[in-house]
């Protein structure tokens, strides 16, 4: 019987041949946890007698969603997580460094074939780098870190064909929130989600991050594509490591097989207060918006940053409206200062904080007032999730964002002039 990539991968990791279905412990490539979880996976650790961790180059805890810390109670769990790291001789990604979704791939340790576990659910952003990468719970991280293997229900796959090419102004985030729309929420349950298609081979690796990170919103535990010469030329930035691309079998079995001809695709939005809530940007045309979010591990890359700079260049982020900005790592940012970036949209009336989450989580930047209307590059707009369930939180691509923040309400990007 063929495999999918998921399949293979779990096959190769656990020492024999498994399908859909089976139970398997596998070893584990890569472990990393984030402050919001670290802190109870190192008190796990500590309860299930942990000494040292299994391998010291294959793990990593990254400060990232409350940083800097916003108060007393958050900065000891964050000295937690400093000393542990110092104590097991391990990396630890401290403030300033970036989200934990973009460093990860930037270390150079994650690639085609890769098993990554991370105590963060959008740790299936990895899957657009051909890894089986998904999130788990602190305790379960406990155990990955003492034993460099972890449990796993092999899950059945979904595949996504997007056949044709997006047209001008629609991008990943429209396609993904698109296909979240459509099977819903919980259309793809610990499944692999598989995407595939010529707009899939079209887009950039930066792009192909923004479909695989959003996987876990239609309740997949990974979402995987497979390897081409542009993740191989975008992992040698970063690793001399070689790697040896997953494709699935020409008679690997499907949960489901889903094709859309995506040529004819519009801008979207995800409206409050559920990500698979999406409409056409023109059926939400015209709100007014208090607050615009760019960044987040969905988003905040050099080529987001890069979208947005190219719509707001020369001009003026509306009066009415806060533009933060959350590069997705040091290292984007620092590449978006050399090309201009960062001064065309602080110029443009941008707020630009520090690398890592923003205010995605709700726990230190741009918690918005009740009644307020953002409009996010972010992957949740859960009723609350910025902080203040008394606001509305509307998803978009960087374009859709930048062209809000520009004109003072949710605007489809293709009706900015000059863009």
């Amino acid at each position: 019987m063929g495999q999918t990539i998921i399949e293979k991968i779990i096959s190769g990791h656990s020492g024999k041949e498994v399908h859909a279905g089976d139970i398997v412990v596998a070893r584990v490539d890569y472990v990393m946890g984030q402050d919001g979880t670290a802190p109870l996976a190192i008190r796990a650790f500590n309860e299930m007698g942990g000494k040292e961790v299994f391998d010291r180059d294959r793990v990593a805890l990254v400060i990232d969603h409350s940083a800097p810390s916003p108060n007393e109670g958050v900065s000891s769990l964050h000295q937690l997580m400093r000393e542990f790291a110092a104590e097991k001789d391990f990396r630890l990604y401290d403030v300033g460094e970036g989200v934990c979704h973009q460093l990860l791939p930037e270390s150079g340790r994650v690639g085609p074939g890769s098993l990554v576990i991370g105590a963060d659910s959008h740790t299936c952003t990895y899957g657009a780098l051909n890894a089986f990468s998904t999130g788990v719970g602190s305790t379960d991280l406990a155990g990955g870190l003492i034993s460099g293997r972890m449990w796993f229900k092999v899950p059945e796959t979904v595949k996504f064909v997007c056949n044709g090419n997006l047209p001008s102004g629609v991008y990943s985030k429209d396609l993904i929130l698109y296909l979240i729309g459509d099977v819903t929420a919980d259309g793809a349950t610990y499944m692999a989600a598989e995407y595939t298609g010529e707009a899939i081979a079209a887009m950039s690796q930066e792009a192909r991050f923004t479909v695989a990170n959003m996987a876990i919103e239609m309740g997949a535990k990974a979402g995987l594509m497979e390897a081409d010469d542009k993740t191989l030329a975008w992992l040698r930035r970063f690793s001399d490591q070689r790697y040896t691309p997953v494709s699935a079998d020409t008679g690997a079995v499907y949960s489901r097989v889903l094709e859309y001809d995506v040529s004819w695709l519009e801008p979207q939005v995800a409206r409050p207060h559920r990500v698979d809530n999406v409409a056409p940007v023109k059926d939400v045309a015209g709100r007014p918006v208090a607050q615009a979010v760019l960044g987040t591990c969905t988003n905040g890359r050099l080529e987001d940053l890069r979208i947005a700079a190219g719509i707001l260049g020369g001009r003026k982020v509306h009066r009415d409206v806060r533009l933060i900005v959350a590069p997705a790592s040091r290292r984007v940012l620092l590449d978006a200062m050399a090309e201009g970036l960062i001064q065309a949209l602080v110029e443009a009336g941008a707020a630009i904080v520090t690398p890592g989450c923003g205010p995605c989580v709700g726990t230190h930047n741009g918690v918005p007032s009740d009644g307020e209307t953002v409009i996010s590059t972010a992957n949740r707009n859960f009723k609350g999730r910025m902080g203040n369930s008394k606001a509305e939180i509307y998803l978009a691509s960087p374009a859709t964002v930048a062209a809000s923040a520009l004109t003072g309400k949710i605007t489809d990007p293709r009706e900015v002039p000059g863009t």
